[in-house]
């Protein structure tokens, strides 16, 4: 079964930001998506956000830094066929994301809950 890869609002504005900077960050995006799709599942699970949420580290070819001074990629296994990258950032700008701000992001992609006509109030 093909794995499909989305990618969030925030992600997009990230590596907008990320490329002015450092020009081949799209080359790490491919190669993570491509694994992705692959059902590959890279990177490390992270632990007390409520959902399948992993991070990945990245060299950075543009700044000639290894994985520890390079890109973190945040993605969320939304469902056995399709994940979501959440967000991006350089190692180098920002030190992690919090729990709460990956679960905040989460949010915002799911659907809002459906409410039942019993549930509403005249």
């Amino acid at each position: 079964m093909p794995i499909t890869v989305n990618l969030s609002a925030r992600i997009e504005k990230d590596i907008k930001h990320l490329k002015r900077k450092y020009p081949l960050v799209l080359k790490g995006v491919k190669d993570i998506t491509t694994k992705l799709e692959e059902g590959q599942r890279p990177g490390d699970k992270i632990p007390n956000v409520g959902y399948d949420v992993y991070k990945v580290r990245l060299a950075n070819p543009s700044a000639r830094r290894g994985k520890r001074g390079g890109f973190r990629i945040v993605y969320y296994a939304q469902v056995a066929d399709t994940l979501v990258l959440l967000t991006m950032y350089s190692k180098t700008e920002q030190a992690d994301i919090s729990t709460e701000e990956l679960q905040q992001i989460i949010r915002e992609l799911l659907p809002p809950p459906e409410v039942e006509s019993d549930d509403i109030q005249e």
